[in-house]
């Protein structure tokens, strides 16, 4: 058994990936330790196609589990209850940035599994979940454009600072949440207090430069963990659809939401509704009180 590890100061704590010993059987596992906090992220890809999928089945389920704060559930209840809120929105915030880097086409089913083993309650562990759910996928044989590195933004008394810890963020006035690769940004999350849009744009600025870090240690893991990735066939979409609405709206849309004045903006697009419920009505549907659509029929 070959056991890769590396490590590395990621903001206020030192940073580590390591990939050989746990969850073997896997197609790709990596354990990311920062401070005392530790996730283990697994995925796994099917080899053929799902009858009739016309879309990526990516599940991403992030898991939080009572004994990596130290607590035992008791009494009559003993097993873990539903994910809580935090665990879904974590797992939303995981998928968001990998779900662009596969191939487009590609309709395999992929599960991604994150297991939150330990948590300091100085870290918060959810970027871990992305820079893990990465890692695990470029060392497995899915097809993958990665890495993905992931980071926190904090504003406090008046500096950026990367990573903030839970107890540094009650007293922050930004909470930013972002994730790239290593030319641009896949997705941002954040929460702020009057900071302006000049503070803003510096704080994803900041943040993408402080997750090259995390990219650095993910291709180190690659050069001597991945394995070769598999053959596969690309699904052709059913694009008609499209491509009809595409030739009828034209620019038409796209310019209406481009457009910086909110009142030209907003008559802009209920022109273009107005012009799609016409249409519509012209080919026999009509619209329902609820907004819902029923042809001639009433099905």
């Amino acid at each position: 058994m070959t056991v890769n590890r590396f490590e590395t100061q990621v903001g206020q704590a030192q940073m580590s990936l390591e990939a050989g010993k746990l969850a073997e059987q896997a197609s790709g596992a990596v354990v990311v330790r920062y401070g005392e906090s530790i996730v283990l992220a697994t995925v796994i890809g099917a080899k053929d196609i799902r009858e009739g999928a016309d879309f990526l089945p990516l599940t991403v389920d992030y898991e939080e589990r009572m004994y990596a704060a130290g607590k035992i559930p008791g009494g009559f209840i003993k097993r873990e209850g539903r994910p809580t809120e935090v665990a879904t929105l974590t797992s939303r915030l995981t998928d968001r940035p990998l779900r662009p880097l596969f191939p487009k086409g590609y309709y395999y089913e992929i599960q991604v599994q994150v297991t939150v083993l330990s948590t300091d309650q100085i870290n918060d562990p959810d970027i871990l979940s992305i820079i893990g759910s990465s890692a695990a996928l470029c060392i497995s044989d899915i097809p993958f454009a990665g890495p993905v590195g992931a980071a926190r933004v904090g504003h406090i008394d008046g500096q950026f600072v990367l990573n903030p810890t839970l107890q540094d963020r009650e007293r922050s006035r930004l909470d930013l949440k972002i994730a790239g690769t290593r030319e641009a940004v896949l997705m941002v999350e954040a929460d702020a207090s009057e900071l302006t849009e000049e503070e803003m744009l510096e704080a994803v600025k900041f943040g993408h430069a402080g997750l090259q870090a995390t990219i650095d240690m993910q291709e180190q893991l690659i050069a001597v963990a991945a394995k070769p990735k598999r053959e596969y066939k690309l699904a052709k979409a059913d694009t008609s659809m499209v491509d009809r609405v595409r030739e009828w709206l034209g620019n038409q849309l796209q310019e209406a939401v481009r457009n910086r004045d909110k009142a030209t903006r907003e008559g802009q697009t209920d022109a273009a509704r107005v012009r799609d419920c016409a249409l519509y009505r012209g080919r026999g549907g009509r619209r329902t009180r609820h907004g819902g659509d029923r042809g001639e029929k009433g099905v």
